[in-house]
């Protein structure tokens, strides 16, 4: 996404772990890490997980530069021997998840890592700092195309965050249901419609609003959107539509109480002929002023800031924990933590939702040893949550690219429509639907 090598996307203690481990000889050992949520933004009823497809890319330029391990001999962060192993470091190890546009709840085994302490540890500040941000995008990008109720949305939010951010930002933001984005650099590493006219200070650089218009029309064509409330609405559409005609395409609205403006605008513009203009609203948009909104005469809404915070909740408090190591025997050994409020649950897992009617009723969440969840018989109509990313080393392209990001979209889509409706309140709640986690007997 932007020229920076993902090796160092970490925190130190990772190269510090390694380093210990690979002297005292367990940095070999296999393992098991899982990627989940004790709880959800207070509140919300689901998560929505994206970035996925960020992280596979990632993964596949995981590699280390000359530059990469001067840097970690010069600063003494690790001996000659860990740059040594680092060389050639690639991982080798198997990579599954729940694939994005999935929603999930606490204690969804959002992904599983597997492979050798070495490799695994890592990974882990790169893997939660794509998943957490662009999850957290993806669900405020869903509760607002459930409040807008078929009507696009569009996100306008990259000169309100991090510019790397604004990038994974336009990219998380379609897998939550956004059809555009107004940031050139996502749309052309990712192949995403981009959207965009003008700005207020392209009518005040002009000498009247009527040569801004003219400009622009004869730039863009009369299919193109005007901005009409930089000083007048009323006198801005009447003169939008002498400059058009009444083909015009649009008009956007920046300002003041955009129910009422865009009724009247709604009105006049049908007074004058331009029936099929769409009236585009923004002016710091979140799901509730969306769904304020739901009655008045708009057709379609650009989203900024509250888009790219994730509406009040810019991350889902993902851990990644270990759950399941080698023994000295080579036998793996499931491991949890049992610290005060932050226990773990031992094993490798498997995930599986159930329905009733046609409905979500249930995540239900097995954690066992392999041998047990490889013989394991989900109840009939469960549906199996978890797919492959990674192979022994081998990435599964098609959770990569465009076609991935529309794909999982359409997954979003139909996922939401199987949740209770309740889902789409926003309303604060609990979880839509209850997690069943089940230990099996050792």
């Amino acid at each position: 996404m932007v020229d920076y090598n993902p090796v160092l996307m970490t925190d130190m203690y990772e190269y510090t772990m390694l380093d210990a481990t690979l002297q005292d000889g367990t940095a070999s050992r296999d393992c098991v890490f899982e990627v989940f949520t004790r709880h959800l933004p207070e509140g919300r009823r689901y998560g929505v997980v994206a970035g996925t497809g960020r992280l596979l890319d990632a993964l596949a330029d995981f590699h280390f530069a000359d530059e990469d391990l001067k840097f970690l001999r010069d600063r003494h962060i690790v001996n000659k021997e860990t740059v040594d192993w680092l060389e050639h470091f690639a991982f080798h190890g198997s990579i599954r998840g729940y694939r994005e546009g999935e929603m999930y709840f606490p204690n969804s085994p959002i992904l599983q890592v597997e492979g050798s302490f070495g490799e695994c540890t890592l990974l882990e500040t790169l893997i939660l700092s794509i998943l957490n941000y662009d999850s957290a995008v993806a669900a405020a990008a869903s509760r607002m195309t459930s409040a807008a109720k078929n009507r696009p949305c569009m996100d306008m939010g990259g000169r309100r965050t991090n510019e790397w951010a604004a990038v994974a930002a336009a990219r998380a933001s379609i897998v939550g249901g956004f059809q555009g984005t107004a940031n050139l650099l996502a749309a052309k590493l990712y192949d995403l419609t981009a959207i965009g006219t003008a700005a207020h200070c392209f009518t005040l650089v002009h000498d009247s609003e009527r040569a801004a218009f003219e400009s622009q029309i004869a730039a863009l064509g009369r299919n193109t959107t005007l901005l009409v409330d930089t000083y007048n609405i009323e006198e801005a559409v009447k003169t939008a539509v002498e400059v058009a005609g009444p083909e015009l395409g649009g008009v956007r609205i920046d300002s003041g109480d955009l129910a009422s403006l865009a009724q009247r605008v709604r009105n006049q513009l049908d007074a004058l002929g331009a029936v099929n203009t769409k009236i585009t609203v923004t002016n710091d948009l979140d799901e509730y002023a969306i769904a304020s909104l739901q009655t008045a005469p708009v057709d379609s809404y650009g989203v900024g800031t509250q888009l790219v915070t994730g509406s009040g909740a810019p991350t889902c408090a993902m851990v990644y924990k270990l759950t399941e190591r080698a023994g000295d025997d080579g036998t793996m050994v499931p491991v949890a933590k049992k610290s005060t409020n932050k226990a773990t649950v031992p094993g490798r897992k498997l995930a599986f939702r159930s329905y009733e009617y046609s409905l979500a009723d249930c995540e239900h969440v097995i954690s066992g040893t392999k041998e047990q969840l490889d013989t394991f018989t989900p109840e009939e109509g469960w549906q199996d949550l978890l797919v492959d990313f990674v192979d022994h080393g081998q990435i599964d392209d098609q959770w990569r690219g465009h076609d991935a990001i529309i794909n999982a979209r359409t997954h979003h889509e139909e996922a939401l429509k199987s949740l209770p409706i309740t889902a789409q309140s926003l309303m604060r709640g609990d979880p839509v639907i209850p997690t069943q986690t089940i230990v099996l007997p050792q």
